[in-house]
């Protein structure tokens, strides 16, 4: 039977990685959350009852008023655990606190009670209640100015904006698919947890990565200019190093692409160069004939180029969990490259009248035990 999970905020930053990667699970069936349930006491009822697991992401992270703030967490809390009384359901509740919570503010101060509330209901119903603990979170489709210093400078740096550093402190970070997998595993009761209270644990999760802000400003300013501007692909071993590029890639604009390549042409023939790069991987090519389609698939870690040097394509993208359709039309005549976003799923069409010439590279070679390759139609 599968496990129903649901995730108040799901539509946010940490929610929407960990919807979409639940979502990879055949074990798992999402049940779809809504802000508005907050203001229905109907639907969130039936929203609870169907839950075996509730993962409590939806909280107000910033406001002018820090009143509001912490009025705005606790009830959320309140409701939450109404319509589970109401309903007469226990089921296994994984809230987001925040190392905020041994600060003296009313965002910390909400974060403490809200799991004091949690706590309370899981010791008087036999509940089960898990408090995660999180460091500050970076990954692609944050929202800069809200979600993460590393959000706000990958926008900037990508749309030649001056990020400015106020504080150049160390940053403990954690990456949001190494969060992700810390939820998943508290869901299945594999994450070290601490005892604190009947049928309660408490998961303290450390960062990841230690950087200063101006450290990692420069590694963005060197995607700019090595990646952006000359089409090199950085060193991808290091695991920060990869985690931050991919965000980054995230953030360049659609209108980054295609890039044209340089051709170089004589009596010969001609010469184009079609990647260059300071990591690993692996360089392929295809054939396509007329009207046929490749692809249809997305990575959640894989850095990948398109490069069309003969006939006529259509790149398609679209990031996974929205509608919206990106077109990228190349021509043989006009060598240019596209680069795969990971969560974008992408395919490749002939729509010419001739056979298409793809090249391609992607940063790790093919693993069919790991392939990190997931199906889905543009």
């Amino acid at each position: 039977m599968k496990k129903k999970i649901g995730i108040t905020g799901q539509a946010g930053f940490v929610g929407n990685h960990l919807y979409t990667t639940l979502s990879l699970d055949e074990s798992v069936s999402l049940v779809p959350f809504e802000r508005a349930f907050f203001t229905d006491s109907v639907k969130l009822e039936e929203f609870v009852a169907q839950c075996d697991v509730i993962v409590h992401l939806a909280a107000m992270n910033r406001h002018e008023d820090p009143k509001v703030i912490y009025d705005t967490n606790l009830e959320l809390v309140s409701k939450l655990l109404q319509a589970c009384t109401n309903q007469d359901v226990r089921p296994h509740i994984l809230f987001s606190s925040s190392s905020q919570e041994e600060r003296d503010n009313l965002y910390g101060k909400s974060k403490k009670e809200g799991k004091q509330l949690f706590m309370d209901w899981a010791a008087k119903n036999g509940g089960e209640f898990t408090s995660l603990t999180i460091p500050n979170v970076f990954g692609p489709f944050g929202k800069p100015n809200y979600n993460s210093v590393v959000a706000t400078f990958c926008h900037k740096v990508a749309r030649n904006e001056e990020p400015t550093i106020i504080n150049d402190g160390e940053v403990g970070l954690i990456y949001i698919n190494e969060l992700v997998q810390i939820f998943i595993d508290a869901m299945n009761q594999k994450a070290k947890a601490t005892n604190i209270g009947i049928n309660s644990n408490k998961v303290d999760i450390a960062p990841t990565y230690t950087k200063k802000v101006s450290e990692i400003l420069s590694l963005l300013f060197d995607y700019k200019k090595n990646y952006m501007e000359n089409g090199v692909f950085p060193n991808l071993e290091d695991a920060f190093e990869k985690a931050l590029f991919n965000t980054f890639r995230c953030y360049v604009p659609e209108s980054h692409y295609p890039v044209k390549y340089t051709k170089h042409t004589d009596n010969r023939g001609s010469f184009v160069e079609i990647a260059r790069t300071q990591t690993s991987g692996q360089f392929s090519y295809s054939t396509t004939v007329p009207g046929i389609t490749r692809g249809n698939h997305f990575h959640t870690r894989k850095a990948e180029r398109f490069a069309v040097i003969s006939g006529k394509a259509l790149i398609q993208l679209r990031k996974i969990g929205t509608d919206k359709v990106i077109d990228y039309y190349l021509d043989g005549n006009e060598p240019a490259y596209v680069d795969m976003p990971i969560w974008y799923t992408h395919n490749i069409k002939n729509i010419g009248e001739e056979e298409l010439i793809t090249l391609f590279w992607i940063n790790e070679p093919y693993d069919p035990e790991d392939a990190d390759t997931y199906f889905e139609n543009v």
